[in-house]
This record gives structure tokens, sequence and C-alpha cells, in this order.
């Protein structure tokens, strides 16, 4: 659609204009003087997705016009928090930005219909699973948390992939067994249960993310992966019982591991009351509240908070990454804050729109997850930040600081407009 295209350049053009705007802010902040030098990150960053929006015209003629411009200005903002903490993290966070692209380009051009990966979805689950083995076994520990494997200098995160490929294994696995998951063999006290080899992946799936959580110490990861399955168990079969049963088994799991993983329960300590330990392990996460308190409504303007300390450093640690949305509202406010979240719901509506009009069982298990694992992420990162669940430190999609997160954030784009592209050209 012609028009869609052309919304979608304008909307593209709005993003520039408001990194132009953001970097002019944050570098007048910073340097004490008005400088071209946001023009030519406005410049750049629009260079790189008019590439990504003619690779589309090109591919994917007929894709959503709203996702991509949601996702850039999620990375927009991202690129402006982390210039304004660290310009040389900003430049790093820029290429991984071109490499994520690329992948994005590369996804799209030579795979073109998302029902080609239907056909490896058991390759694609095994690769999951070896990506997440390969972290308990190799990962290097950093925090307290086994995230992530060394590759040369660059690190990478295999959980970020690992979630990806998972999706696509349980869209193409749930619609060839969704219609005996949907039945029930026997009843007991009224509720009817599938015959018990059905249940395997649901002891299977809750086995890996207690896996995760024990080994890699990872409850972030653990919690998205769970559910994800647990999310699209649900559209596949429409039966709560599984999400009953799944939050159940993963409930006992994970006191057991509570009781045996000290930093699991450490997290957890934190979590309910994190001001004893204000100097130590409670630091971060009363740090992060205070900020996002000190914002009040319009924040004290980007590149103006007191997060930037004169030795260069900043008063929550890992800013960058755990604690970008409370740099954010501090700088931006409550109006800020919530414009960031509204901004994550639209991308959150258009995802599930795309699942909604998907005119097969395994595009539109597809796109559902996918728009889950992403709106749960950001859910699991923000609310860990305000302390409505615990900590977990995994990143906030698009807008945090990380190669792995950004490349994997914009296969998955990728796959939901593939699946937007078959789609609207079903419906025209």
């Amino acid at each position: 659609m012609r028009s869609a295209r052309y919304r979608e350049l304008w909307n593209l053009l709005f993003v520039a204009l408001v990194t132009a705007v953001g970097f002019l802010s944050v570098y007048t902040a910073r340097q004490q003087e008005i400088d071209s030098t946001s023009l030519i990150y406005a410049g750049y960053f629009l260079a790189l997705y008019a590439v990504a929006h003619i690779g589309l015209r090109a591919g994917l003629p007929d894709a959503d016009p709203w996702l991509l411009p949601l996702a850039a200005l999620l990375t927009a903002v991202g690129l402006i928090e982390i210039y304004r903490l660290n310009p040389t993290l900003a430049r790093d966070q820029s290429i991984w930005i071109v490499v994520g692209l690329a992948g994005f380009l590369a996804l799209i051009l030579l795979v073109g219909d998302v029902r080609r990966l239907e056909s490896y979805k058991y390759t694609l689950g095994a690769l999951a699973v070896t990506l997440l083995l390969l972290t308990m076994v190799v990962g290097t520990e950093i925090n307290g948390a086994r995230l992530w494997i060394r590759l040369g200098g660059i690190q990478v995160q295999p959980g970020e992939f690992s979630k990806l490929l998972l999706v696509v294994f349980l869209a193409g696995y749930l619609r060839e067994k969704q219609e005996v998951l949907s039945m029930s063999h026997r009843t007991i006290l009224g509720i009817g249960f599938p015959a018990v080899r059905h249940l395997g992946p649901l002891l299977t799936m809750t086995g890996i993310a207690l896996a995760v959580v024990a080994v890699m110490n990872d409850m972030g990861t653990a919690l998205l992966l769970f559910g994800i399955f647990l999310a699209m168990l649900y559209v596949a079969t429409g039966r709560s019982l599984y999400t009953v049963v799944g939050l159940a088994l993963f409930a006992a799991g994970s006191w057991f591991v509570y009781e045996t993983a000290g930093h699991v329960r450490e997290r957890f300590s934190i979590w309910l009351n994190p001001w004893p330990d204000s100097r130590d392990t409670g630091y971060q996460l009363i740090q992060t509240i205070e900020s996002i308190a000190d914002g009040g409504l319009f924040g004290s303007g980007l590149g103006r908070s007191f997060q930037l300390l004169d030795n260069g450093s900043t008063i929550i640690p890992a800013a960058q990454t755990d604690g970008i949305y409370a740099v954010w509202a501090n700088e931006t406010g409550l109006a800020g804050a919530a414009g960031l979240l509204i901004v994550y719901l639209l991308f959150a509506y258009r995802g599930f729109k795309v699942a909604t009009l998907a005119d097969d069982s395994f595009s539109k298990l597809l796109a559902a997850g996918l728009t889950f694992a992403f709106s749960f992420q950001a859910f699991l990162i923000v609310g860990g930040v305000t302390r409505v669940v615990p900590l977990t430190g995994i990143t906030l999609p698009f807008v945090s600081y990380g190669g792995s997160s950004i490349v994997s954030n914009f296969m998955l784009l990728g796959l939901l407009l593939m699946v937007s592209d078959r789609t609207r050209k079903a419906i025209r």
C-alpha cells in the first residue's frame, strides 16, 4: 500500500526531528553552547531509517506503517539518554543499531514469507536450548548473573536470541498440536485434563526456566521465557487451565530455588525492603526510585539532571542498562515517563492487531508471541525499577544499551512486519 509507506516516511521524519531536538538539548547542557552536532546525529539517524524504509518498500510493501517509526522513536530515546550518560557508549550503540538494521533488512529480504520458518521449528527450538546451555556452561558471570558469552572482545547475551527462536518454535509446535492440547482426556473435579503425554512441553519449559534461575541466577530471562510459553499456550488452546497449572509449577519450583540460591533470595529481600541495605545491595533500587520521584511532573530537562557526577560516573549503577528508564523519568518527569510507556503500548497494540488479523494459525501465534515477548520484557524492567516486581536486570527493548538486545529486537520487528505484510496483502 503506497499510502502506508508514505505515512511511515512522514512518521520517520518526525522521529528525526525529535532526535535533533533531543541531541541539541543534551549537547547544549553538556557543552554550554549551541552546536550543529545535533543535526549531524539527526541526519545520521534519518539516513539509517531511510534505508530501512526503502528495504520495506522493496521487500514488504504492505507491512504495518507504524511499527518501524515506533521502534525508531524508542531507539532515538535510548541513544539520546546514552549519549547524555556517556558519548563513547552512544557511539558503540550507534554501531549496534547499524548492525541491527542490517540484520533486519537481511531477514525480510532473504526470508520474505515468514511461514518458511515453520519447516525449521524443531531445529530452531533445539538451537534456543543449546544457546541457553552454552551460557550455563561457559557463560561469564557479571554482578552475580551468568548471562554473557565472550567472543573475542565482544560480549553476547544468547538469551536475547533464544527468546526469538523459542517463539518461532512454539508457534510451529502449538499449531501442530493445537487440537490435541485443546481436548480433554479425563475429568478430575469437573476440570478436563489432556492426556499426560501432552503435558510434556509444560513440564519441560518449567524445568528450563527454573534451570535458568538456578544456574544462571537470571530471574528476568526465566520469567520472560516461561511467560512467553504460557501466553502462547493460552492463545493456542484458549484454556486457562494451562496457565494456572504452569504458574503453580513455576511457583513451587521458584520456592525451592529461593531456598537454595542465595542470589535469588537476596533479590526478593531487596524488592520487599531495600532500605536496610541502602549502602549495599539495595543501593541501585533506592537510587532508581528516588531519581524517578525527583523528576516531578516535567523533569529537570534533557541533560540537566543530577545523574552524572563530576567524575563522570552516575549515581545509579548500570544507568545505561537497568536504570535507563529512571534516568529518562528524572529528566523528563512523569510526562516523559508516561509518554515512553505509551509508545510501548502503541507498539503492543499494533503487534496484537497484526496477530488478530493473521489468517493462519502459525502467523497468528508467531505475532502474538513476539508482541507478548516485547511487551512483557518492557514490563519486567519498568516494573523492576519501580518495585512492582523484583528487579531482574534485563534490558528495556530498543532503549537500553546493549548490542544483543538491539539486534534481537530488530529481528523481532522484522518477523512482525513479515506477518503484517502477508496479512494486509490477503485482506486487500
